[in-house]
């Protein structure tokens, strides 16, 4: 297939490049919401991840002369380890679905593995240098990589084809990636937060959401107040990163109502935990402030009393347990691109 049979520096610094692009369109992948867009993001990730594959004969043959040369190589050996199992755990979540064991699921450990190959990654590469060369741009090394990047793509292809034909239920995953659980039963929907949140207890008799406008006085509405000012059903889809999706009837208030359009700054929706996100002000008509789903109103683990539907985005945008909406000048964009609380 165009590649050397004898392994050198540049199946190392092929790797590395795979290694990347796979981390960087995954993380990508957690922030996209758009048909389009996250099909393209979903497929170049699974394209990149079965190039890595595709090159471990190589790598292999590498790492066998390393371990009859070398001594410590102990985290190189974990370094491979958890690429290989975050690879295999993503084929699993891509082709089997929402699999759990003891509560993790494939997608938990593919991500995680990935996470701690980072470390290990930037470790590997301080002790192994692989510097490039001049000579690693030519016509031969461009066939070689075409030659990798078209059996990844046609790896990826049969993979798909087979998961349709096998009616695995990897052919009925979203453009995200995430495979419907609990659409139009909200109890049946899975309960999930942010890694630094956990499910507060909030009173109702005592809660109060504060708004806050520039140059007028923070309104402060309680519960009842809120309630008073529901509108109809909203019909959104709540796209977690977790691996799931559902699509749900949704009531509440209005951003806008609260608001209006702000011609400046962001949008910020604060939790009770201490948990935010930015919003542009544009955004401020789609949003709502949810206290009812399915007809009911929300349970603690959904985040009652209200959250923030935010339709469009993943749903780490979706504040739970809010309790104050303010327009801020900060650009929403200063903000990191996935919560660091």
């Amino acid at each position: 297939m165009g590649v050397s049979s004898r392994p050198s520096r540049r199946t190392n610094l092929a790797l590395l490049l795979l290694l990347a692009g796979a981390l960087a369109t995954g993380w990508l992948a957690f922030g996209v919401e758009g048909a389009p867009q996250s099909r393209a993001v979903s497929v170049v990730h699974g394209v990149l991840g079965l190039g890595i594959l595709v090159l471990s004969p190589w790598k292999t043959v590498i790492v066998r002369r390393g371990l009859r040369r070398r001594r410590g190589h102990a985290l190189a050996v974990a370094f491979a380890v958890v690429v290989a199992v975050s690879l295999l755990a993503g084929v699993v979540h891509a082709a089997l679905g929402p699999l759990e064991v003891a509560g993790v699921s494939a997608l938990d450990v593919h991500v995680a593995s990935a996470v701690a190959a980072v470390p290990l990654a930037l470790f590997h590469v301080v002790h192994r240098r692989q510097r490039p060369r001049a000579t690693d741009l030519s016509r031969r090394t461009a066939l070689r990589a075409i030659a990798v990047g078209g059996t990844a793509t046609l790896a990826y292809g049969a993979l798909e084809s087979v998961t349709s034909v096998a009616g695995l239920p990897g052919a009925h995953r979203r453009a995200t990636g995430s495979y419907e659980i609990g659409s139009g039963v909200p109890s049946a929907m899975p309960v999930t937060q942010w890694f630094t949140d956990d499910v507060p207890r909030i009173d109702l008799d005592t809660y109060a959401l504060l708004v806050s406008r520039p140059g007028q006085p923070t309104l402060r509405l309680s519960y009842d107040d809120l309630l008073a000012r529901v509108g109809p059903n909203q019909s959104a889809v709540l796209d977690c990163t977790g691996g799931w999706w559902a699509e749900q009837a949704w009531r509440g208030v209005r951003l806008d109502t609260l608001l209006g359009i702000p011609d400046h700054g962001s949008i910020a929706v604060r939790s009770v935990t201490g948990y935010t996100r930015r919003f542009p002000p544009d955004d401020a008509a789609q949003l709502l402030l949810a206290t009812h789903v399915g007809g009911v109103p929300l349970s603690p683990g959904h985040g009652a009393p209200v959250r923030l539907v935010a339709p469009g985005r993943r749903g780490f945008w979706w504040v739970k347990w809010v309790e104050h909406v303010s327009v801020e000048p900060e650009p929403w964009w200063s903000q990191p691109p996935f919560p660091l609380q």
